[in-house]
């Protein structure tokens, strides 16, 4: 009878079967694998890396001013904030700390210039009798098993002349354009003090849209890195330094009012602080002290190292470096060796910087975690 009814409303089996696949939903095209990125050749890494190690080999001068004023900006940015909540323009306030900054440095010279000149006058006799007795050493070690022992001064006294021109050409060269470019810093760090949230707004500006929070993110990130990073150096070293000055004192070392601050800021350096630190005093201290003194002064550099390790570093620093122990060595022996002393001063902001961009950058956080602790 149910096949008679469908045979009058004219609805047979194929009709049904029809009716069942144009019900079924279709099937989706499956789309070819996409193709994977292909890596770039390590030999343009390498080009790359040895490009930009070029870069900062000849640009040493530009570059080292640039970082310079940027770490002195962030230094006096509590300061022109502090001005700014006395309701001082922006302007106004950055040409003030500016302006401290510069008179605080013109007291300190003046006020210690003297004491700079005879420092300087006795480092030199210390100097060169250290070079004589190291030559002297030289000779006897070079004269052992020989039996010519005629002295031959004539040479190395004119090759001593012949040195000592180039050094002070050289040297006069190098003082000019230190003298050149450091008057350069006071304008870059007033024009970054009160053109800091432009140049940052302007820096998120130049990234894509999509790119702009994580920019965002790590120039912040940066920014507290290297405030604490500077603010937190400065207060260990003022203390370093005033500790160590009152020591010195009391052991009666020479000069001891330089060679405190000098060994203060020396400990800063990281994992070769305290070996630098202890070379000025006992550099100035060759014949004036006895053995039992130098031990002492040896003491002294390596408690205040300890407790700037232990006490005052992890209260100013806390945990926003976050670099490994052999991430620093490498950095310190890379950018020493670019730049020589100001290398180990910028080493580790540098270093500090760069693991803050590479944790921020997809490709890039295998080396960020290379880098951290």
């Amino acid at each position: 009878m149910s096949r008679a009814f469908f045979g009058v409303l004219g609805y047979d089996t194929a009709m049904a079967i029809d009716e069942a696949e144009l019900r079924q939903p279709p099937l989706q095209a499956v789309a070819p694998p996409q193709p994977k990125p292909a890596r770039p050749h390590w030999a343009f890494t390498a080009i790359g890396i040895a490009t930009i190690l070029g870069l900062c080999y000849w640009g040493e001068l530009v570059l080292a001013v640039m970082l310079v004023s940027v770490l002195l900006a962030f230094i006096l940015a509590p300061l022109m904030d502090l001005l700014i909540r006395l309701r001082l323009p922006r302007g106004v306030a950055a040409a003030a700390a500016v302006f401290l900054l510069l008179a605080l440095i013109t007291s300190l010279v003046y006020y210690s210039s003297n004491q700079a000149i005879v420092f300087a006058h006795d480092l030199s006799k210390y100097t060169q009798r250290i070079r004589q007795d190291v030559s002297q050493a030289w000779q006897q070690a070079e004269n052992l098993g020989t039996t010519d022992t005629g002295p031959q001064t004539k040479p190395a006294e004119s090759r001593s002349g012949t040195n000592w021109a180039d050094l002070l050409t050289r040297g006069f060269g190098s003082v000019s354009q230190a003298l050149l470019a450091a008057s350069f810093v006071p304008f870059l760090v007033y024009f970054m003090l009160s053109w800091q949230h432009h140049v940052r707004s302007a820096t998120v500006m130049l990234f894509s849209l999509e790119n702009r929070h994580a920019a965002y993110v790590t120039l912040g990130l940066i920014s507290a890195m290297i405030r604490s990073f500077m603010v937190g150096n400065l207060l260990i070293g003022l203390f370093l330094g005033t500790a160590g000055t009152i020591a010195f004192a009391i052991l009666h070392v020479p000069f001891f009012y330089f060679i405190g601050f000098i060994s203060g800021f020396l400990s800063l350096v990281p994992y070769l602080g305290v070996v630098l630190a202890m070379a000025p005093p006992i550099f100035v201290s060759i014949g004036h002290i006895n053995s039992g003194d130098a031990i002492l002064i040896v003491l002294t550099v390596l408690g205040l190292h300890l407790i700037a390790l232990n006490v005052l570093y992890p209260k100013f620093l806390g945990n926003r470096l976050q670099l490994n122990p052999l991430a620093v060595t490498i950095a310190l022996l890379v950018w020493g060796w670019l730049w020589g002393a100001m290398g180990l001063v910028l080493a580790v902001p540098i270093t500090a910087a760069m693991k803050i961009v590479f944790d921020h950058v997809e490709s890039l956080k295998p080396y960020g975690a290379w880098m951290g602790e």
